[in-house]
């Protein structure tokens, strides 16, 4: 079999973003719930935290940031072979996200598939496109993460309805001379999938003090493994940007991995917990505020139902 030679490496092209326009104060939640700015900032570091409406959906806001991905990639629509969109929070399951997304982009005829990792997803996107590019199934990879986690929750419940919400980030990922993005680290404890599930098939429910324990003393473990396979010492990390779960979770697992010199990202405070959306619109804000110069390197981890989890190092644009 004569193949023609593949890149020798994948790179991320650039990011985009989405976020509804509703925000959702913590003085809104404490009119609807027993809680308080103090309580919700205490316990997850949330301020405040963007809620869609009804007439937006994880499509809307999928195609919305895989727009301004392609657009900020100096890319034609043509040029994208293979569309991926994690999400977990799609009201169907048949048809997926992603073909849709891609036909709304204008993009013709690319493969085209769902991930449902959670909160992992993102990563877990990533990685598949890394690998789809350097091995030669795709040209240029649309990576997708677009979640509307108010549809499925609770508004009653203080453990819940303070934490999550609705967005979308989105990168382009095609070949490079060297690689660009690091293997990744991926894995699950589906022994303790009951942590995190949906309550009477329809409301988001988690063990929150659980989940704590398992994010503080086990994934900093997976993050080094990440680094140690990519080459990269802590101490050359310009920024770290984990999953936005809770920003006491987020400070516990950076002060583990021991970079004191990496921007930490804090997304969390305003955007809350977006799930699979959270890591690339974390990095695509962070991008766009000038906070990431081209060429950082930057460590990911994502972690969540599953249980499930992935990390990588990678290069910004």
């Amino acid at each position: 079999m004569n193949l023609p030679p593949s890149p020798p490496g994948a790179r991320i092209v650039a990011f985009g973003e989405h976020q509804p326009s509703g925000v959702v104060t913590n003085a809104d939640l404490a009119e609807r719930v027993d809680t308080s700015d103090e309580w919700i900032q205490s316990r997850v570091g949330i301020k405040e935290r963007r809620i869609a409406g009804p007439d937006e959906s994880v499509l809307d806001m999928a195609v919305a940031a895989g727009g301004k991905a392609l657009a900020a990639s100096g890319l034609a629509a043509d040029d994208i072979s293979l569309v991926i969109v994690a999400t977990c929070t799609g009201l169907d399951q048949i048809p997926n996200v992603s073909a849709s997304a891609a036909a709304r982009l204008g993009i013709t005829a690319p493969g085209a598939f769902d991930v449902n990792a959670a909160c992992a997803g993102f990563c877990y996107a990533l990685g598949i496109a890394n690998d789809a590019v350097r091995g030669g199934s795709a040209g240029h990879v649309l990576v997708i993460g677009a979640e509307k986690l108010s549809d499925w929750i609770d508004w009653t419940d203080r453990s819940t309805c303070v934490i999550f919400a609705d967005g979308a980030g989105a990168a382009v990922v095609g070949p490079s001379e060297a690689p660009q993005i690091g293997p990744v680290v991926w894995g699950s404890s589906g022994e303790r999938a009951d942590k995190i599930y949906l309550r009477e098939h329809k409301y988001l429910h988690q063990e929150g003090q659980a989940v704590f324990r398992w994010t503080t003393t086990e994934l900093s473990a997976v993050a080094l493994t990440a680094l140690e396979r990519a080459g990269v010492a802590p101490e050359e990390l310009t920024a770290f940007v984990p999953h936005q779960a809770n920003l006491r979770i987020v400070e516990a697992i950076a002060r583990k991995v021991g970079a004191p010199q990496a921007l930490i990202a804090r997304d969390i405070v305003t955007a809350g917990n977006t799930s699979s959306a959270s890591i690339p619109l974390a990095l695509s804000r962070m991008v766009g505020r000038g906070e990431l110069p081209s060429g950082s390197t930057v460590l990911t981890l994502g972690y969540g139902a599953g249980l499930t989890y992935a990390a990588q190092v990678l290069r910004v644009p």
